[in-house]
């Protein structure tokens, strides 16, 4: 990257890693000097939750407020009805109105822990909802109007539809339109909000230039495309996945122990890159501390555990994780934050394989068996090795610590 910005938003994403390409750097950076700018990621609804891959562009909307300008939230309550194609293997799954509106309820708690939508400055920012013009669109007018802009050849060279049909995996025409959707979504909101900049991750390329090319012909006017890379760890695995399945954002959905504890657990090799992209630590300080070595690098990890977790869920469930992980790890403690399953007596007795399951240690029986199997199973920290003990009520007279392997615990109380 050899283009020098002058404006603070452009060169923060240079410096923190956060910038993959961009439609036009000069235009952008002179749009975003010359006084304060909109700009939107739009968010589907799949489920009630976002997940750590979404923090990347969660954090790059952060940013832009922090450095004065005006970030856009767009929920994608019209687009969700159709469904992403993008990089997919298969269709998703079509989701009823009362279940978008659910899921919608439930990512919206996260973006007031990153985003000022209340303050009533010029940048505060805005959550919108792309079923505001999507729901009453007539679709014989919408052809005429906005499908004629619209090239099928183009449209096929795209690599998240091209991905799919090499691969004679089928694409149905409602997935097709998603593009269209997304395009007309960046035109409304820059006719009626005078948003110049969608960002997103660099598989939305091709939807980003397409709304565009879409708002140069209809409005004749100039916007612009930013995006960030798509992240793996340094293992090569997906960023937002672990052990236990997606880390989700939403604190019922994943607890701040779990999360914090997720960060923890980061690779030596992506510490100063995660310190850069997900905390507002100052560069040279996540160099410094992603640059430590041996036992050094671990207190890097609670460092970048603590400024993530605080970010999300406040210091004091960041400072509650902490002093449970150094009590479960360096004293052999219970902890009182850990993740915890309530039995109740009705339910006595009960198998240990189901307590592992029903914990979140396992995803199956089989699995939780084969933990037992291979020594990677403990209860109070003595090694379980009878994959039939049954746990009765005098068992659980005081909560019991079930762990899976080093890292993972949680504790179990009668109810």
């Amino acid at each position: 990257m050899t283009y020098h910005p002058k404006s603070d938003f452009i060169a923060t994403m240079i410096e923190r890693g956060f910038l993959a390409d961009c439609t036009d750097y000069q235009g952008l950076d002179e749009a975003l000097i010359s006084g304060c700018q909109s700009a939107y990621i739009g968010f589907d609804a799949t489920a009630k939750s976002l997940h750590v891959g979404s923090l990347i562009q969660i954090m790059m909307l952060r940013w832009f407020q922090k450095t004065g300008h005006k970030p856009i939230t767009l929920m994608g309550g019209g687009t969700t009805k159709v469904g992403d194609p993008s990089f997919r293997s298969d269709e998703r799954p079509l989701l009823g109105p009362d279940q978008i509106n659910a899921n919608i309820a439930g990512i919206r708690k996260v973006f007031a822990a990153y985003i000022d939508y209340d303050s009533g400055a010029e940048n505060a920012a805005l959550m919108l909802n792309n079923e505001e013009w999507l729901d009453d669109l007539n679709y014989l007018d919408f052809l005429r109007d906005i499908g004629r802009h619209f090239s099928v050849n183009r449209m096929l060279a795209f690599e998240s539809v091209k991905s799919r049909l090499d691969r004679e995996q089928s694409l149905s025409f409602l997935e097709f339109n998603y593009m269209i959707l997304q395009a007309y979504d960046f035109l409304e909101l820059n006719r009626r909000y005078g948003c110049v900049l969608q960002l997103g991750g660099s598989d939305q390329w091709g939807n980003i230039v397409n709304g565009i090319d879409l708002t140069r012909r209809v409005l004749d006017n100039e916007i612009y495309g930013l995006t960030s890379p798509l992240l793996t760890t340094s293992d090569g695995k997906k960023m937002g996945k672990s052990q236990d399945g997606a880390v989700w954002l939403n604190a019922e959905m994943r607890s701040p122990y779990e999360f914090w504890q997720f960060w923890r657990n980061t690779t030596d090799a992506d510490v100063g890159r995660f310190l850069k992209l997900y905390t507002e630590l100052p560069v040279d300080e996540c160099d410094r501390l992603g640059a430590l070595q041996g036992s050094e690098i671990n207190e890097a990890k609670i460092r970048l555990a603590n400024e993530v977790t605080s970010l999300l869920h406040g210091t004091e469930a960041a400072a509650n994780a902490e002093a449970t992980a150094r009590e479960v790890f360096e004293k052999g403690g219970v902890g009182d934050d850990l993740p915890t399953l309530t039995v109740g007596e009705a339910d006595l007795p009960i198998s240990i394989v189901q307590l592992i399951v029903q914990s979140g240690l396992a995803k199956s029986g089989k699995e939780a068996k084969r933990l037992i199997a291979e020594n990677g199973a403990k209860l109070d920290d003595a090694s379980l090795t009878d994959a039939g003990l049954m746990i009765d009520a005098g068992a659980l007279s005081s909560p019991i610590k079930l762990s899976a392997g080093k890292k993972r615990h949680a504790l179990v109380q009668l109810g």
